[in-house]
C-alpha cells in the first residue's frame, strides 16, 4: 500500500485567502506542466484553508519520493511550508471526504 507524507503550506502573514489560493493555483499548474510524472505523486489536498495565527494553511499528501522536488520548487516559487516529517506517514484511506479531496491526474 502506498504511503504518503503531509505537506503543510502556509500563506504570507495576513495574506487574503483569495490571494493565497491564486498563488497555490499558479504553483500547482507549474508543477503539472513542468513535472507531470512527479505531480502524480501528490495524492490529495484538504478542502479548506485553516487559520494558524495570522496565516492560512492547506495540507497535501504526497509520496516521500517527491518531497525533495516539492521543497525545491516551493522554495523557488515563494511557497512557504512547515517542516515535513518523513517518518509520519498516512494511507490514502486517511484522506477522506469531506476534509480531503483526491487530486485528479
Amino acid at each position: 500500500m502506498e504511503e504518503y507524507v503531509c505537506v503543510t503550506v502556509q500563506s504570507q502573514p495576513n495574506e487574503a485567502e483569495a490571494a493565497f489560493s491564486s498563488r497555490l493555483s499558479r504553483f500547482w499548474t507549474h508543477m503539472l506542466r513542468q513535472f507531470p510524472i512527479e505531480f502524480e505523486s501528490v495524492y490529495a489536498e484538504t478542502t479548506t484553508f485553516e487559520p494558524s495565527g495570522n496565516r492560512l494553511t492547506r495540507q497535501y499528501l504526497a509520496t516521500a519520493g517527491v518531497i525533495p522536488l516539492l521543497e525545491a520548487e516551493m522554495g523557488r516559487h515563494g511557497i512557504e511550508y512547515l517542516p515535513i516529517d518523513l517518518d509520519e506517514t498516512f494511507s490514502k484511506y486517511e484522506a477522506v471526504s469531506p476534509e480531503w479531496m483526491q487530486i485528479e491526474h
